[in-house]
């Protein structure tokens, strides 16, 4: 499967399927450390955006795999996205609506911050 297949995006109930199925996939945190330390959804690595040029080759193992980005909002991962797709990253995905949206629609013992 290339990233031709799959949507630029992809929403929290989608990613909440692929958790629910233990699906095979990486899910990337892009927000900062202070971001991470108050909210994270399990099962999540962080790697944020203002390391992602130096600290890439920490993905190279996952450069066929299928990746889901996610931010607070969607708009860092989306970004993110879009700069791993160029680095030859096959299947990545952000995740609409970020962490909030999960928070709000999937699991509201997160908290959400401002």
């Amino acid at each position: 499967m290339t990233n031709d297949d799959l949507p630029l995006e992809i929403s929290v109930s989608e990613v909440k399927c692929l958790l629910d199925e233990q699906a095979d996939f990486v899910l990337l945190d892009c927000r900062e450390q202070g971001e991470w330390d108050l909210v994270k959804i399990d099962g999540a690595q962080l790697l944020p955006m203002s390391e992602m040029q130096a600290r890439v080759a920490e993905l190279l193992p996952h450069a066929e795999d299928h990746v889901v980005v996610y931010c607070h909002h969607g708009m860092r991962s989306l970004q993110v996205t879009q700069w791993l797709l160029s680095q030859d990253f096959k299947q990545c995905q952000s995740m609409a609506g970020g962490i909030d949206a999960w928070s709000s629609r999937i699991d509201g013992s997160l908290p959400r911050y401002g």
